[in-house]
């Protein structure tokens, strides 16, 4: 099983629409998925409600509510038997306990950052505290950045770019700026299962990230940290 965090502490830099898509793509390669999620806000539960009944299905884990009376965090967070891919979208500002939930057994973080100065800042200082995490450090926790609602050409993106390639962490892949996400997420499906000729170009962003995370799961297995 590999278990896909996206994260950033920053809002609005599209953590949902990179967590949904994800895990619609598994589910449509064949993959037994589920989807935790974090954020009070529910978006990703939202949209899980959005699909249709005849899609590929995906796991929904409710994970930002509260446990029930006899019911443990553990026993809350739990998936299905066989699940192979596990995409989990973090609430923004995440922190303490909340930041080690989120980081149970992950194997890989996916960190959006837009093309703005404001949000530039924020990743860079994001990245330097994330880096401090222990289960980060300790369990060779991969890290790879998105690029996400990109509009190509323009002097802020070349600002993000350069930006990017101060990281000593992987630049994986930019996402354009199209409505093409937001017609997939009023129908609870994601990108991949659009087969309009117009979100050719969106599917052909997505291979870098699809083939990082695919060299991830054929790495040697790490300890678990449960």
């Amino acid at each position: 099983m590999q278990r896909v965090l996206v994260l950033n502490s920053k809002g609005g830099c599209g953590k949902t629409t990179i967590a949904t898509n994800l895990a619609a793509c598994y589910a449509v390669e064949g993959y037994s998925t589920a989807l935790l999620d974090f954020d009070p806000q529910a978006s990703a539960g939202k949209w899980l409600s959005l699909r249709p009944g005849q899609r590929p299905p995906i796991h929904g884990v409710a994970a930002h509510r509260r446990p029930g009376i006899h019911e443990t965090r553990a026993f809350q967070l739990r998936v299905p038997p066989g699940t192979q891919r596990v995409v989990v979208d973090a609430p923004a500002g995440v922190t303490g306990q909340a930041l080690r939930d989120c980081l149970r057994d992950v194997d890989t973080i996916i960190i959006p950052v837009l093309p703005s100065p404001i949000d530039i800042h924020a990743v860079s200082r994001f990245i330097a505290d994330l880096l401090l995490e222990g289960r980060v450090r300790q369990r060779g926790i991969r890290l790879g950045v998105v690029a996400n609602r990109v509009k190509e050409h323009t002097r802020v993106f070349q600002a993000l770019e350069r930006f990017l390639a101060t990281l000593n962490m992987p630049f994986v892949t930019h996402l354009r700026d199209t409505q093409n996400y937001v017609h997939a997420a009023e129908r609870g499906l994601g990108i991949h299962e659009l087969w309009d000729s117009r979100v050719a170009r969106d599917k052909a962003q997505w291979a870098p990230l699809l083939d990082w995370l695919e060299q991830g799961a054929q790495a040697p297995a790490r300890a678990s940290t449960a």
